[in-house]
Formats: C-alpha cells, sequence, structure tokens
C-alpha cells in the first residue's frame, strides 16, 4: 500500500543523534517522521550504558515509550521497559543511562493545530 510505512523499533537502522550540530556519544536514533526544522515527530533512540542526555527544554508535549533498558531523569525517577512517560510543555529534563536502553520518543506541538 503506498503511504505507508512500517518501522520495527528493535531492527531499525540507527545513525548518531545530532543536537543542533553536536554529534552526543553514545547516543543514536532512528527518525520515523521527525521534522527537524519544527522539532516534531516521532523517532526511536538509544543510549549505551553510561550515557547521558544534555539538560535540555521542550516546547511541545513528549512521550516517551520505554522499548528496552531503563532511563534515570535528573530528579533520580527511574523508568522502566513498557513505561509511558509524558512530559508537559516548558519541561526542563535531562537523563542518563546506567544499563543502556531504547526509547521510541513522540514529540508534538504545545497545542493541537486543529
Amino acid at each position: 500500500m503506498n503511504g505507508r510505512t512500517i518501522t520495527n523499533p528493535i531492527n531499525s537502522k540507527l545513525k548518531p543523534f545530532n543536537k543542533d550540530g553536536v554529534v552526543i556519544p553514545n547516543m543514536s536514533w532512528h527518525e520515523i517522521s521527525f521534522d527537524k526544522k519544527k522539532g516534531f515527530g516521532t523517532f526511536i533512540l538509544s543510549m549505551l550504558p553510561g550515557t547521558k542526555s544534555s539538560t535540555y527544554e521542550r516546547p511541545g508535549l513528549e512521550e516517551i515509550y520505554m522499548l528496552e533498558g531503563e532511563l534515570i531523569d535528573a530528579d533520580g525517577t527511574v523508568f522502566k521497559k513498557g513505561e509511558l512517560i509524558t512530559f508537559e510543555p516548558g519541561t526542563i529534563h535531562s537523563h542518563h543511562s546506567v544499563k543502556g536502553c531504547m526509547l521510541l520518543v513522540f514529540i508534538r506541538p504545545a497545542k493541537n493545530p486543529l
């Protein structure tokens, strides 16, 4: 069928995660429907053991579905496989992973354009 894409998160080809022109070591991703200019869409993110993200503010709604491993938020909360985490627009946070993890990330505008 035209207009349909099937993505298997576990077997997706990942490339180095490039945040605003800077590659973050040990972090890689697969863009599913991500619009870099607008900063919205869906992607798979992999963090090897010991990886840390930079601190960032999300202008829109961010949801993370934990596919594998564990992700630790800046406040010490541990997110585990199978959990869905929602960050409201304007949230400032950072994450790290001791064991490594794979995430499915959904980023949407703060307000629904409809």
